[in-house]
């Protein structure tokens, strides 16, 4: 996970892959603020930015898979390197908060489908079990 600096003003300005000093936030590698300074601030150019954002695309479609393959009893979570197992229950945590602090703020025509705007839809029903915590 990499680690971000920011300005008084809560902007991203520089991009550790290492916590190298106080007051560094470790943030997930699809977090919207390090996309947003990778791709407006340090002078990427629209290829740049095309391949980090199929990147990002991608990394959602392999932990996307690799779900697939645990409910099919093709692989198990406990397979997974301990890096890996640790990464993707980092991920669902985000995603299950995300959910939830969406639907604190979805109005109701939204949860009900009576809105006209884009659906989010968010596969938050698989639970994966972290083996190493007691």
């Amino acid at each position: 996970m990499p680690y971000v600096k920011r300005n008084a003003a809560g902007k991203v300005i520089a991009v550790f892959s290492e916590p190298v000093d106080d007051g560094l936030e470790e943030v997930a590698a699809d977090h919207l603020d390090l996309e947003a300074f990778l791709v407006n601030d340090v002078g990427a150019t629209d290829s740049d930015r095309a391949l980090l954002k199929s990147d990002m695309e991608l990394a959602r479609v392999l932990e996307d898979l690799i779900e697939i393959l645990i409910d099919k009893n093709v692989i198990s979570f406990t397979d997974l390197p301990t890096a890996a197992q640790s990464k993707l229950l980092r991920r669902h945590g985000l995603r299950t908060e995300f959910a939830y602090v969406r639907s604190l703020f979805a109005d109701e025509a939204t949860l009900a489908g009576d809105s006209d705007q884009e659906e989010i839809l968010i596969d938050d029903d698989i639970v994966l079990a972290d083996p190493y915590e007691g």
